[in-house]
């Protein structure tokens, strides 16, 4: 599966982006799909995850109400909405897909991760 995530950019404090992966290769069936991101000189963290049919989500605290994520699997897409961006939105955001039968929030349990997008929220 490769991975090949899109639509980050340089915005203001309470904007919004959406984020895009698309998946090549091999389709993502039965695999959960996730978001993490890594902000300078932190480590990756945990943003988002989905269920394959997409009918159960999973959000970081500190994203909790600002940002949805979606997949359409006729597409091999997932999105990651995100609105209300603040500073500390601030980091390269990762798509990943999950080990099969896997749905947590772990970055070990995720086998296959694209290249990353930057996101800048400007105050």
């Amino acid at each position: 599966v490769q991975l090949q995530a899109s639509g980050g950019g340089l915005v203001q404090a309470g904007d919004s982006l959406r984020l895009s992966c698309a998946a090549s290769g091999r389709t993502l069936i039965s695999r959960a799909m996730g978001w993490f991101r890594q902000a300078p000189g932190k480590e990756r963290e945990f943003v988002a995850a989905i269920t394959w049919t997409g009918g159960s989500t999973l959000y970081a605290d500190s994203v909790k109400g600002r940002f949805t994520m979606s997949r359409d699997n006729a597409r091999n897409t997932v999105y990651l909405q995100m609105n209300q961006l603040k500073p500390e939105d601030t980091a390269v955001y990762y798509c990943a897909a999950q080990k099969p039968a896997y749905y947590t929030r772990n970055s070990n349990d995720y086998d296959y991760w694209g290249q990353g997008t930057q996101v800048t929220v400007s105050s």
